[in-house]
């Protein structure tokens, strides 16, 4: 994975700074909470949206087992229908192929569909080093890009900015990017929406190279699908001369009929609507229709060794609907900057500690920035257990342990810093498996109550500086139950 956000601090670190910004709270608890609002009443509407999403997960997992021969049916139907099939085993390869295919056509600029895979690998930037200049033209991809900031949220970037700030932005930079803003710009979601479009329509019409993601690929047909709201996407697809996208390998589905099931589920879970404006698919190239040249380039980048994984596997399941940041009482008050990736929220700290590994600061710390209440657990559509992953990597990050890397089985090392927290662990361990030795420790603790601190000392203290320890009653269960309980029949 591209090392754009490495180098940031640990995660608590990050989102300390992000609760104390009552701006950012306000942004992000007013949009989550409108976002999951509606998505709870669209998806009220199916009947069967229990058995969609079961079946979501199946085709899912159907598709992880067998992704070897999905991804060569996948190549042979794309190449059948005029496409190229590109593969890149890293981000350092898949920013050399897109590089080289765009300076083939001589063209010193693109534009692009929203896409978090080109986002993951840093290629907006690497094509800059080369001499060409991307285009965001989403609305929030936009905003994001004039303020030279970094997405805050799956599917909506620009979450964490308001309409203020949004028309301050537009009228300082657009000018330095193309068509220059209204100087009477307002904060109007009309007018700031008029503003964008008058800014990119120019670059559609001139664009002689467009660059996407997808959201899914069909290996029966060779199909591409990409789903928004805009209508920049449809643009981006069909006027160009010269279509690249770049896909992660786990955006495959073995056939067409699948889609019938993600095509009710990704729209209610991540809009909140019945159906996506825009659904835009294509198969290889048409003569007079489209791009005349489509290249599609399979990004690995660390998905292979996940799905070596037997439980974080379930992360490349996802389909970015990002239902799970909206309902995440931990996004909600951080914001998507404090996870230091692309993939914000509860997906992202499962997802990115496993693409990119566990050997940084702000990786081995994601997997702890949830409270496992388990409420993205219940809103994904494709049944990933996040809980269960985060406690899974939360032992890689202590323990270390087997795991594979680049292809390779490898042993982690425990990480630094997680010392107290071994020997607290294998302390309890060693009590509970002496029943008179848990007895005495919890008989001590009760008699000397009155002495306990009300904050921990040493490596504790970080963990009570934000919360009360809590009082230790004065007799263990036990002695409590045997004293009220012990003469009665059959412990009764």
């Amino acid at each position: 994975m591209s090392g754009t956000y490495l180098g940031m601090p640990a995660f608590p670190a990050a989102a300390r700074a992000a609760v104390r910004n009552p701006t950012l709270r306000g942004n992000l608890r007013h949009a989550t909470h409108t976002i999951r609002a509606k998505r709870a009443r669209a998806v009220a509407e199916v009947e069967d949206w229990a058995e969609l999403r079961e079946a979501g997960k199946r085709i899912k997992d159907h598709t992880l087992r067998h992704l070897d021969t999905c991804l060569e049916r996948l190549e042979e139907s794309v190449t059948a229908a005029g496409g190229v099939v590109h593969w890149a085993a890293d981000a350092e390869e898949a920013n050399r192929i897109v590089t080289s295919l765009v300076r083939a056509t001589g063209e010193t600029e693109v534009v692009k569909v929203k896409s978090m895979a080109t986002q993951e690998i840093g290629l907006n930037e690497a094509l800059a080093a080369a001499g060409v200049r991307a285009y965001e033209t989403d609305l929030a991809e936009l905003i994001v890009q004039l303020g030279d900031d970094r997405p805050s949220h799956i599917l909506v970037p620009a979450i964490h900015r308001n309409r203020g700030e949004i028309r301050d932005l537009f009228r300082a930079e657009m000018a330095a990017w193309g068509r220059p803003a209204p100087e009477d710009l307002t904060d109007s979601p009309a007018e700031l929406a008029e503003a964008a479009r008058l800014h990119l329509r120019e670059k559609f019409l001139r664009a002689k190279v467009g660059i996407s993601g997808a959201n899914f690929m069909v290996a029966e047909t060779g199909t591409l699908v990409v789903v928004e709201s805009e209508g920049n996407g449809r643009m981006c697809l069909t006027l160009p001369e010269t279509l690249i996208s770049v896909v992660g390998i786990e955006k495959v589905v073995p056939a067409w009929r699948d889609l019938e099931v993600f095509l009710q589920t990704l729209p209610r879970s991540s809009t909140a609507e019945r159906m996506n404006p825009y659904t835009s698919m294509w198969t290889g190239t048409t003569d007079g229709d489209g791009p005349s040249t489509f290249h599609l380039v399979l990004l690995d980048n660390g998905r292979t060794d996940t799905l070596a994984d037997e439980v974080g596997r379930q992360a490349l399941r996802c389909i970015r609907c990002s239902a799970c940041l909206n309902v995440c009482p931990v996004y909600e008050r951080a914001g998507g900057h404090a996870y230091g990736s692309v993939y914000p929220g509860p997906i992202g700290a499962i997802l990115s500690p496993q693409l990119r590994g566990t050997g940084s600061e702000i990786d081995a710390s994601l997997p702890y920035a949830s409270s496992l209440c388990g409420a993205c657990y219940e809103v994904c559509p494709v049944a990933i257990d996040i809980p269960e992953v985060l406690v899974h990597l939360r032992e890689r990050v202590v323990q270390g342990g087997p795991v594979t890397r680049a292809g390779n089985k490898v042993v982690l090392r425990p990480a630094k810093g997680h010392a107290a927290e071994r020997a607290a662990m294998r302390a309890a361990r060693w009590a509970f498996g002496r029943p008179g030795a848990l007895r005495t420790g919890q008989r001590l603790a009760s008699r000397t109550r009155r002495f306990h601190p009300r904050t921990l000392p040493g490596p504790g203290r970080a963990w009570s500086e934000t919360r009360e320890l809590p009082p230790v009653p004065p007799e263990p269960f036990r002695d409590w139950w045997q004293r009220t309980h012990g003469g009665e029949a059959g412990g009764k």
